[in-house]
């Protein structure tokens, strides 16, 4: 019997496609088992979350808004579990969703409200945080979900280029619109680097900047960069599985959960929460000493080995039996 799964996630906008990021990468193994995954939503505000379904061939289905509609829709198409991954869903959905079929529900932190049988929260020291009595939940990083594109990739570390190669990207679409503070940034430390920027709206920038638009090679070019300037989102997991040397700032109030994690562990280096003069040092020090750029690359190691999407696809499809 064929296992059928919705996934139903934000992308676009103000809320970035991190959470579209993570579902995929559970779809992919869900997939590679023989389940049926479909997404749930519309996604009007991207259509690079839209490609992203369609070159794999995820089918999207336009979906009601309210908690009891889209548990009458999950009903008509007989799915057995739906995976949740929003912030901005009504409280009352995993309760209502959860009367037809089995809930997963991806959290930052705080549930917002969501019931669920079973709850992931990939973030960095999640298990170490207290949940409620016979809460059922998969913590850590343990679980990271890792897309196909991230896992097929080996960065080749140590590489002691005359002039640093930088990433700097603030998420898939740079909803808060922070990329020409951070270039300016990074031109103001005075020193040599060759930096690539991600930014959904062009911007002129003063040296050897590369300004493109969002794309699919993402992966690729994290696994190239001598050093990665981003926000602490979902793109983190994937830094620290390919163990490169990243700044870390922060953008949305949910990334500081993982932003604080991250930096007090010496893992990454904290950049702050705007591109000023504290953080012009910041980069400034990390352009200039290679080793210290690679200690944080080396101290990341180990904390995310890439089968995380296993762990948790082996504990859903258990679920639903």
């Amino acid at each position: 019997m064929t296992r059928r799964i919705g996934v139903r996630c934000d992308a676009g906008g103000a809320c970035g496609v991190g959470h579209l990021v993570r579902c995929v990468a559970l779809a992919e193994e869900l997939r590679g088992r023989r389940v049926e995954v479909c997404f749930l939503g519309d996604l009007a505000g991207s259509a690079w979350a839209r490609a992203q379904l369609l070159e794999r061939r995820l089918p999207l289905i336009p979906t009601p808004e309210r908690p009891a509609h889209l548990a009458g829709l999950v009903r008509d198409l007989g799915l057995d579990a739906v995976v949740l991954d929003s912030y901005e869903l009504p409280a009352g959905t995993g309760a209502a969703v959860r009367r037809s079929a089995a809930v997963l529900a991806i959290v930052d932190g705080d549930p917002l409200g969501q019931d669920a049988d079973l709850y992931l929260d990939q973030n960095l020291g999640a298990e170490l945080r207290p949940v409620p009595p016979l809460t059922r939940r998969l913590a850590g990083s343990r679980y990271v979900l890792l897309r196909d594109s991230v896992r097929r990739l080996r960065r080749r570390g140590g590489v002691r280029r005359a002039v640093p190669r930088v990433l700097c990207f603030f998420g898939g679409t740079d909803s808060a619109g922070v990329a020409p503070a951070w270039a300016r940034a990074l031109a103001d430390t005075g020193l040599p680097f060759q930096a690539t920027v991600v930014s959904p709206k062009p911007f002129a920038a003063e040296g050897a900047f590369t300004v493109i638009p969002p794309t699919d090679r993402l992966p690729a070019l994290m696994a190239e960069a001598d050093l990665v300037v981003t926000a602490a989102g979902s793109a983190v997991w994937e830094l620290l599985y390919l163990g490169v040397p990243t700044a870390l700032t922060w953008v949305a109030a949910n990334q500081l959960i993982g932003y604080e994690a991250l930096v007090g562990r010496g893992i990454a280096a904290g950049a702050g929460p705007v591109a000023d003069t504290a953080a012009t040092k910041v980069l400034a020090h990390l352009l200039a000493d290679p080793e210290a750029r690679e200690e944080y690359g080396r101290r990341g190691g180990g904390l995310v080995d890439g089968k995380g999407r296993e762990r948790v696809a082996d504990t859903l499809l258990a679920l639903i039996g």
